[in-house]
């Protein structure tokens, strides 16, 4: 008889906005869901003037991970819960937001905001 799953519960997330999930083929643990509040209504920013024109590419769910904690002013902790994963993981994206944020503006590149995996609306 196979065991019960333990962990985060995949069935808690229904009807509370969008499921991003990153399928990894090949060795190693997959990718677990990560769940957004909002799909981004804008895709692209574009400096004028532009110096390089090669883009710099922001997952979603980087931007949900800079939206909740500088916009919205939630904690780490807080912003794991809302997206189901660790804080590590958190901590990780936001990391990456910031520096591919921060590099867009300094180098005066354009910033793609781009899915970069499975959307589905929960």
């Amino acid at each position: 008889m196979p065991r019960p799953r333990r962990g985060r519960g995949r069935g808690r997330g229904r009807g509370r906005g969008w499921r991003w999930a990153l399928r990894r083929e090949g060795p190693g643990r997959p990718f677990g869901d990560l769940y957004l509040s909002e799909i981004p209504h804008a895709k692209q920013f574009r400096p004028l003037p532009m110096k390089n024109p090669q883009p710099i590419e922001l997952t979603y769910p980087e931007y949900e991970v800079l939206r909740l904690t500088d916009l919205e002013k939630l904690k780490q902790e807080q912003v794991a819960k809302k997206m189901e994963t660790s804080r590590g993981t958190v901590w990780r994206l936001l990391e990456s937001a910031r520096e591919k944020v921060t590099r867009a503006l300094t180098e005066s590149r354009p910033l793609i905001i781009s899915s970069k995996g499975e959307i589905k609306k929960m």
